[in-house]
């Protein structure tokens, strides 16, 4: 299109647009998209191609950048926003207008909506930036590409910095694409505004361009719209500090971050163009995230804290281990006391109201103090315990941007190597920081129920682990739930065997003891051990995971009578984090006579949601799957069909015997992941309800059964199955220790593979005996059998099965290629 620009000279822009012809009646929005540099509108190919009907898309090739005219002028960016208004009046776009933007065509799509906020609808950026956060420099690649000596050879002369762009994706991208992107920058004379652009980047005062970049940056806060940011948080140029910087600037924005995707986000996130739709629609929709809550609000977290200390001071609030064989007790008092003092010194030290505090501390009484300060004074805890591993903490506290880090020693290794955000405080100060508490007069104003309260992490056993959000309202909810239908009262003491579960014993106003064991591998657990740590508090209740109830079963021949008769104060058995086994479960009931032994269903976003008992499962028999029992209480579980591709697709149904994806509605569900929006728009599109990813079916007497993972689902040729029904089966024969049951094949015709542990049996493929009597137990057509010598499984629990990992293996081995 030709118009002339600010300067009244005519100019020519290349513009690919869904309604060339200028027929846009039923046009209700118009996205309008600004590529960066060294792109051009191929960029937005996908959501011109995907664009649905009333949706206009109009993607402009900057003057001198892609097809577009080439001018012989430096046009900065002031004169860059006045382009883009020459575009859209000519091309008669006057709203309602959502903006798309990408790297430089940030800054140039801001500035054309504060020029236009009468057309704004919204707003979306992908890997950008308005402003240079204080005290960082900027990123390397951009100080070593303006740099004098290199800035023309780079840019203009050679192809350097465009070919470079391209390698920026978190994903090799095919070398027609790469072409594609390169096509319009053939030549020299035709790569000059690369350069210019680069030059253009006000580093430094008083650069030409530095006052509107500053003047946009100012004034976005203004621009009252819905925003959506889309980011590669692996960008080595618009790392995740550029977006907490536009977070700050937009708190209204919807936020996606797509883990292994880098600079050219668009690329490199498949899912990004349907996300970036999706959230075009609700908008058109005036779709809400969240229904307000109908529930009546709870005590502060710390109130049974506050009572324990005023009723029964000198009783033990925890206990945990030394490293001389010891046991350091702490009084209800003690803790009172410690998290006031730090709560009025962290806020002193500068932790306010809604900052995130991120705690790399070790389960015990420092950790526990921690953490109800900063809920005391209104900050969010984020949570990563040890069993993610390095990488698992690295992705989660780059997610989570934590203003602040507490950590012991290795902890705090970690983040100076790691260059993880936030300000550093090492556990050995916070001595220092209950001094300086004890100086402050007042703690400032208690958090409301709808403050953020924690950020925790789902275990990563289906892909980079997920952060979960909870108001302080939803984590009093859960305290309530757990307290109400385990009937727990102050008489109670718990044996935190997963050892986070013990900062929930203050709020339940219980005593915690944290078993001797390495947090980050429940199967060091020993029968001794978790008798001490019984006999300490004189436990009523236990919580663990399956892989620790395997340890405690598997030394308890040297168990002392003493050890044993501590087991007698133990009046609930808790096995939770993944499926159990009946012989799990008769096992711990054996080794605790008095005690009732529960399995509780649930997960990181929303627990516990069911319950059942031994007695129950063994009255059920073999079934659909692993029997979780009836709902709690104020808790609601519907299925959502499969369809033949294992896809869950069917309406929200109570219907009995049918397979689907598990959703469920509890009054103390999650708030949202984090930072993942399409995530969270995806698990909660029935609004108020929370889709799990697991599967199963309901029976006729109302209990739940889950078959495994969404994920993990079979699509055979005759019908989706789900594998832990097999997997149940297989495990009753004598031989078999352990068995995993998996789909290998083209999705839609996939065949099932049973890979069974099995001491008796050589690896590889088994031989016909084994085969057959496999067969015969699952009562399925079962394609083949392996045989292995363990099964992979996640990292916190030690007990999730990787059964996609064991799917690639196996098909591998059946190919012929392991």
């Amino acid at each position: 299109m030709t118009a002339r620009d600010a300067d009244g000279v005519s100019r020519t822009w290349h513009v690919l647009d869904t309604h060339p012809d200028g027929s846009v009646d039923d046009v209700e929005l118009t996205l309008l998209c600004v590529h960066g540099n060294p792109t051009w509108s191929y960029l937005w190919r996908r959501l011109l191609a995907a664009a649905p009907s009333g949706i206009r898309v109009v993607a402009v090739d900057h003057l001198d950048m892609g097809y577009s005219e080439r001018t012989d002028t430096v046009r900065r960016l002031g004169q860059r926003i006045e382009d883009l208004s020459v575009v859209t009046a000519a091309l008669g776009v006057d709203g309602p207008v959502v903006t798309v933007a990408h790297d430089w065509g940030g800054p140039i799509s801001l500035g054309w909506a504060l020029a236009h906020r009468e057309q704004l609808r919204g707003i979306v950026l992908l890997n950008t930036a308005v402003h240079q956060p204080e005290g960082a420099p900027a990123p390397s690649i951009i100080r070593l590409a303006r740099s004098a000596p290199v800035l023309q050879a780079n840019t203009v002369t050679t192809p350097a910095f465009l070919r470079g762009t391209t390698l920026l994706s978190g994903t090799s991208l095919p070398r027609s694409v790469a072409d594609a992107f390169a096509a319009p920058y053939a030549t020299a004379d035709r790569r000059s505004a690369i350069g210019a652009f680069v030059s253009d980047i006000p580093l430094e005062p008083g650069h030409p361009s530095a006052s509107t970049l500053d003047a946009i940056a100012a004034d976005i806060g203004g621009l009252d719209v819905p925003a959506l940011l889309l980011w590669g948080p692996g960008d080595p140029v618009f790392s995740d500090r550029y977006l907490n910087d536009l977070i700050g600037r937009l708190p209204q924005a919807d936020v996606h971050r797509y883990e292994g995707a880098r600079h050219l986000v668009i690329e490199d996130a498949p899912s990004l163009v349907d996300d970036l739709l999706t959230w075009v629609a609700d908008l058109r929709a005036g779709r809400t995230s969240a229904e307000p809550s109908p529930h009546s609000e709870g005590e502060p977290l710390w109130s049974a804290l506050d009572e324990r200390a005023l009723d029964d001071p000198s009783g033990i609030a925890l206990a945990e281990p030394t490293t001389d064989g010891a046991w350091r007790k702490v009084t209800w008092d003690l803790l009172h006391r410690n998290v006031d003092l730090l709560a009025r010194g962290l806020a002193a030290r500068g932790v306010h109201r809604g900052d995130r505090v991120a705690v790399l501390i070790t389960p015990g009484a420092d950790l526990l103090a921690v953490v109800y300060a900063c809920w005391r004074i209104g900050a969010s805890v984020v949570v990563t315990d040890a069993g993610l591993g390095v990488r698992g903490i690295h992705r989660a506290l780059r997610g989570a941007a934590p203003q602040h880090v507490i950590a012991i020693p290795r902890g705090m290794t970690l983040v100076r190597a790691l260059r993880l955000p936030g300000r550093r405080i090492p556990v050995s100060e916070l001595p220092a920081i209950a001094r300086l508490g004890s100086t402050m007069s007042s703690l400032p104003q208690a958090p409301g129920p709808d403050d953020e309260a924690v950020v925790a992490f789902t275990s990563g056993s289906t892909g980079p682990a997920k952060g979960v959000v909870y108001r302080h309202r939803q984590v009093q909810r859960t305290r309530d739930a757990l307290r109400e239908h385990y009937a727990i009262t102050p008489r109670d003491s718990l044996v935190a065997a997963f050892a986070p579960w013990a900062v929930l014993g203050p709020a339940l106003g219980i005593a915690s003891a944290i078993p001797d064991m390495d947090v980050t591998s429940p199967r060091t657990l020993t029968a001794r051990a978790f008798a001490a740590s019984v006999r300490v508090v004189d436990g009523t209740l236990v919580w663990a995971s399956p892989a620790a109830f395997t340890s405690i079963l598997g030394s308890a021949g040297g168990m002392s009578d003493d050890d044993l008769a501590a087991l007698g104060s133990l009046r609930l058995v808790l096995g939770a984090g993944a499926p159990v086994s009946p012989a799990l479960l008769h096992g711990m009931a054996r080794l605790c006579p008095r005690a009732e032994v529960r399995t509780p269903y649930g997960m990181t976003e929303v627990l516990p949601v069911a319950d059942v008992t031994i007695g129950e499962i063994d009255g059920a028999g073999l079934g659909p799957g692993v029997l979780v029992g009836h709902p709690l209480e104020g808790v609601d579980v519907r299925i959502s069909e499969l369809d033949s591709s294992g896809t869950a697709v069917g309406p929200l149904s109570d219907r009995t015997g049918v397979l689907g994806e598990v959703v469920v509605r509890a009054p103390h569900q999650k708030d949202r992941y984090d930072r993942l929006w399409a995530t969270e728009r995806a698990s909660s599109r029935e609004t108020g309800w929370h889709r799990t990813g697991d599967v199963g079916e309901l029976d006729d007497a109302g209990r739940l059964w889950i078959g495994g993972r969404l994920a993990h689902v079979i699509t055979t040729a005759d019908g989706p199955v789900a594998p832990v029904r097999i997997e149940q089966a297989v495990e009753l024969l004598p031989e078999v220790e352990q068995a995993a049951c998996v789909g290998v094949g083209p999705m839609g015709t996939q065949h099932l593979v049973v890979v069974v542990v099995s001491a008796k049996a050589a690896g590889g493929l088994a031989d016909l005996g084994l085969t057959e009597r496999v067969r015969r137990a699952a009562g399925a057509d079962v394609a083949a059998v392996l045989v292995r010598n363990d099964l992979p499984v996640d990292v916190r629990h030690r007990s999730k099965i990787d059964r996609t990992a064991i799917s690639r293996w196996a098909g591998d081995m059946l190919a012929g290629r392991s």
